[in-house]
């Protein structure tokens, strides 16, 4: 009887791994954690729905994976922790490659490039030219961005500034640079450049650049080698044909996709 029990546990067991490993990998949805308030990687129209350009990008890699989609917005500061915990498969939403975050996450091959830049007041007469002239501003940026880490592991240039402010998101970042609240903001180009696209008259480019310049990247689980292998297949195949540049005409006016050959 013990011979057959164990024989019959070997057995289970052997299913699960077999079938429940294969169940993981050949998943039939995917969960992705968005900043809603991130124009024009995602966010929410006038008539609140989720469009963007990492949205459609997302949505096309699904439609080749013949799997369905559900977009889960989440704090963005909150990132690591929502993927580590499983409420979210993965990151997409105009998330940098960092050193630091390579500890948490794995990430796909890189699909844009980005910087952090500045802008001010478009009726603003404020004098930027280097980081030196940042001394006794107000500056602000979001939180949990590659500009937040930056400030922050650099101690002399934040003594410098009157104070230092982060925000949920950078629309509510940029309506406190609208507002006075701050006087300059740090952000990402790509999103600085379209809001400028949008509010010309709101707000004007400081022609500088804060940190490195780093990259995007979709990001995983560490573990999840093979469903980060499968979503690359997938983007790839969108890359080679086409599509993906088309995607990147809509939103930018031009193919900014990068070439991973």
């Amino acid at each position: 009887m013990k011979k057959f029990f164990y024989y019959a546990l070997s057995l289970t067991l052997f299913a699960f791994f077999l079938f429940g490993c294969g169940s993981l990998n050949n998943q039939k949805k995917l969960v992705v954690g968005i900043d809603e308030e991130y124009a024009p990687m995602g966010f929410r129209n006038e008539q609140g729905e989720l469009v963007g350009f990492d949205i459609d990008l997302a949505k096309e890699t699904a439609k080749r994976m013949d799997v369905a989609i559900e977009f889960k917005p989440i704090n963005w500061d909150n990132k690591i922790v929502e993927l580590k915990t499983g409420n979210i498969d993965m990151i997409w939403n105009g998330l940098d490659i960092t050193p630091e975050r390579k500890k948490d996450i794995l990430y796909s091959k890189p699909y844009l490039d980005n910087q952090q830049i500045l802008s001010i007041r478009a009726d603003g007469n404020l004098k930027i030219k280097s980081r030196k002239d940042l001394a006794g501003k107000i500056v602000g940026t979001q939180a949990g961005s590659t500009s937040e880490t930056y400030i922050i592991r650099n101690e002399i240039l934040q003594n410098s500034f009157a104070a230092f402010k982060v925000y949920d998101t950078f629309k509510t970042a940029f309506e406190a640079l609208e507002s006075g609240a701050i006087d300059v903001l740090i952000c990402d180009e790509i999103v600085l450049r379209y809001e400028i696209s949008k509010n010309p008259n709101k707000f004007k480019i400081i022609d500088m650049t804060i940190g490195d310049a780093t990259e995007f990247g979709i990001g995983f689980r560490k573990n999840d080698i093979a469903l980060r292998d499968r979503v690359q297949t997938a983007f790839d195949e969108i890359v080679a044909d086409g599509t993906a540049r088309k995607i990147s005409e809509k939103w930018f006016g031009a193919n900014l996709i990068k070439s991973n050959k």
